[in-house]
């Protein structure tokens, strides 16, 4: 099996310091993740600017939430979704939307529901998601900049979760009080 390194500022790659840096300054510590990707600054730079600005386009809170979880949950992240629950709560996402993402259960509004479909539609069918689907997606009030940065947020999440699932990351202490197993899996 393969072991990867979780770096710190003292063991990083020189060019992984300053991002590392930056983590410590938006997160108060080195995410597990940042860590683990400081093996290659050019990845770890990619998620950086990423999550950037997947935060800086036209969907809100609740809806960046759902396309983030959507994504983890679907690709069983086991760090992803307890961090985004983490982060949900920052946010201040509400219980209802997180556990609904969680559990696989349905969103309070149909608005949400229609992202969370989207979003499945775009990763399960590898962005060759049917006419129909991206219909319903605008006839619930979203647009085709919307479509576009889901594209942008999975592509982000790609990064994270293929990352953890290779490097097995273990799960941040701040963030085990959201430990999760898929509902599925668990049965």
């Amino acid at each position: 099996m393969t072991q990867f390194t979780a770096y710190d500022l003292d063991t990083a790659p020189a060019a992984s310091k300053p991002l590392l840096e930056k983590s410590i300054a938006a997160f108060g510590s080195i995410p597990g993740l940042h860590a683990v990707m400081a093996e290659s600054p050019e990845l770890l730079e990619g998620y950086q600017v990423l999550h950037g600005l997947f935060q800086k386009s036209t969907l809100d809170k609740d809806e960046l939430t759902v396309v983030w979880q959507t994504i983890n949950v679907e690709n069983e992240c086991h760090y992803c979704v307890p961090a985004h629950t983490l982060i949900a709560k920052a946010m201040g996402v509400s219980d209802e939307i997180s556990n609904a993402l969680r559990d696989e259960t349905p969103l309070p509004n149909a608005r949400l529901e229609a992202l969370r479909t989207f979003t499945l539609a775009l990763v399960r069918e590898r962005g060759f998601v049917s006419d129909a689907t991206v219909e319903a997606f605008l006839a619930a009030g979203f647009t085709r900049r919307n479509i576009l940065e889901v594209v942008l947020g999975y592509s982000q999440k790609i990064m994270s979760n293929y990352t953890n699932h290779l490097a097995k990351t273990p799960t941040d202490q701040r963030f085990q009080q959201f430990a999760w197993t898929k509902a599925a899996a668990a049965a």
